[in-house]
């Protein structure tokens, strides 16, 4: 099967009991969650599965959480059906379970690195309040104008181009509830606030990255990519020379999702499996190209459901 793309998610799209339905299902997926659990020397597992959405939603929780079940999910995948990716990305956090399907980083060290850098992300901010914000339907231009317009009330800069109608600003919140309305001003059909308290992917992370990068650095990673990873940073094939200058920086460069969306499509690849909790990443691909197939794979029926098109293609 040479022209699909496993796609992951990133921060943003936990939510209570994600990966249930694998973890009681399949054994592969039971040891994925078993293995986080070991590693992190607490119950990752009963977090996800029993805990509350503030719960999960913390930065230090939802990272590890939303890679154990990604790759949980995609280890289900594999004892089902003998299908190899012509290409992988994720969005944020979502690179590193790229990098797992790649084969470029092991399961148990991409849980080591994504503890780390919550950790780093959450602790290297001060007092203030941060947020982002999804601004839907507005040109870039507009955006940045309206992040100068209030840059006497804080700082604000965009951390996603998700795809044509929608991009992610992140910053201080009393800058960003200002504009929130100055966004439907000039036009924006909506803005929606993300369940995230942090300035991720802005130059607020700075320090974060700076300390990543170390850590990177004494990592391990494999030799070579088994499939091709395309970077949030650059929206080109990771280069394994640079994978700790691009993971670190991505902590706070802006995601280039659509354009590597764009770049994927450019290889010639017309199917697309977002494999892990929610299924934005598929919204975003029908908006960036409403020619391609979008799968999504998170529970039950959407497994079946994309088995059945996997089965066709």
């Amino acid at each position: 099967m040479n022209n699909v793309a496993f796609i992951f998610p990133g921060q943003g799209s936990q939510y209570v009991g994600m990966g249930k339905y694998f973890y009681e299902n399949f054994v592969e997926s039971r040891k994925i969650f078993e293995k986080s659990n070991e590693i992190l020397e607490f119950s990752l597992s009963d977090k996800i599965f029993n805990g509350s959405m503030d719960e999960i939603s913390d930065t230090k929780i939802t990272q590890p959480a939303i890679l154990t079940t990604s790759i949980a999910i995609l280890e289900a995948l594999k004892s089902l059906v003998n299908i190899n990716p012509s290409c992988t990305a994720g969005l944020s956090l979502g690179e590193y379970s790229a990098l797992v399907c790649s084969g470029a980083l092991d399961f148990e060290k991409a849980i080591i690195l994504v503890n780390k850098r919550a950790d780093f992300m959450v602790n290297s901010l001060d007092g203030n309040l941060y947020g982002m914000t999804a601004v839907i339907g507005l040109s870039k231009e507009k955006i940045l104008e309206v992040i100068d317009d209030v840059k006497s009330y804080g700082h604000l800069e965009i951390a996603n181009y998700n795809c044509p109608s929608q991009i992610v600003v992140s910053g201080e919140v009393v800058a960003l509830d200002m504009a929130d309305k100055m966004f439907k001003d000039k036009g924006a059909l909506r803005s929606v606030r993300l369940p995230i308290k942090a300035p991720f992917h802005t130059s607020f992370l700075k320090e974060a990255a700076m300390k990543f990068k170390t850590e990177l650095e004494n990592t391990e990673f494999n030799s070579e990519f088994k499939v091709p990873v395309i970077s949030n940073v650059t929206s080109e094939k990771m280069d394994m020379s640079k994978i700790c200058e691009l993971l670190s920086n991505q902590i706070m460069s802006s995601v280039l999702w659509e354009d590597s969306i764009l770049r994927i499509i450019g290889m010639g690849i017309d199917t697309f499996v977002e494999i892990g909790p929610g299924k934005s990443l598929s919204s975003f691909v029908k908006k960036i190209d409403k020619k391609v197939t979008v799968l999504n794979i998170e529970d039950e029926s959407s497994l079946n459901r994309s088995l059945k098109v996997l089965s066709e293609v």
